[in-house]
């Protein structure tokens, strides 16, 4: 649980950081603060570039600092990810919506909760390891399939195809499913990639916004009334018959 709580503290550091100038195509070099410093502006010319830890500066672990700059990056874009996907998750559930069949092989039904918390409580503890199981497997795939590590001047935020030896009968691209991106030119790819950086920190923003408010009614004003009360645990993601608090 300590390791946990470390990546999501580390992974929202990272969100500060600005992204690099180049797109998706050309992200194989590694990046320099001054690279984070010309894009900042474009993201968010109010703003410009924002590190008030100065983690851009940083050699993590031993590293230099253009390969700290590289784990910074794929963190905020692995995290505004995941934050798009609980923020639009969030608001599914606080309107009671589920899918129509069983949630579970036993036959449980999906919960018709009031927000997303209580349906992550209502899941079973072994289909909560299947899920952390799957991540895993997925984080695991990311860190050795790709070509070029992305602390090592690698793509950031890309997701390697299984191919055939991995997945029976031909290959699947998490990244690309339908193939739309590989007909893009290299300005609509860096177009997109800083579309999705921002829209990755607004989401990161709002979802800890609803987390906010579920916890302590008024912490955000604007959502007062909005978002369901919840008085679980966010930080228990299992039973303490598995997992003790700490």
């Amino acid at each position: 649980m300590k390791l946990v709580i470390a990546s999501l503290l580390a992974g929202c550091a990272a969100a500060f950081a600005p992204a690099s100038q180049s797109g998706r195509p050309s992200t194989a070099a590694r990046e320099s603060v001054a690279d984070l410093e010309s894009l900042a502006k474009q993201l968010n010319p109010l703003v410009g570039f924002y590190d008030p830890l100065d983690l851009s500066g940083k050699e993590f672990w031993g590293t230099s600092n253009e390969e700290t700059i590289g784990f910074l990056r794929e963190s905020e874009v692995k995290h505004g990810r995941i934050a798009m996907f609980a923020f639009v998750g969030y608001i599914v559930h606080a309107n009671g919506i589920h899918f129509p069949w069983a949630m579970q092989l036993d036959g449980t039904p999906f919960p018709t909760v009031s927000s997303a918390p209580e349906a992550w409580d209502s899941i079973s503890d072994a289909a909560k390891l299947q899920i952390f199981a799957f991540i895993g497997f997925l984080e695991f795939y990311r860190e050795v399939a790709c070509e070029k590590h992305y602390m090592k001047g690698g793509k950031i935020g890309e997701f390697p195809a299984f191919d055939a030896k991995v997945i029976p009968g031909g290959a699947l691209n998490y990244y690309d499913p339908f193939g739309k991106n590989k007909n893009m030119s290299a300005e609509q790819k860096e177009s997109g990639l800083r579309k999705e950086l921002n829209n990755g920190r607004l989401a990161m923003l709002g979802i800890f916004g609803f987390l906010s408010e579920a916890k302590i009614e008024g912490s955000v004003p604007a959502l007062k009334g909005v978002i369901s009360h919840y008085d679980g645990e966010f930080m228990a993601p299992l039973a303490k018959s598995i997992l003790p608090s700490l």
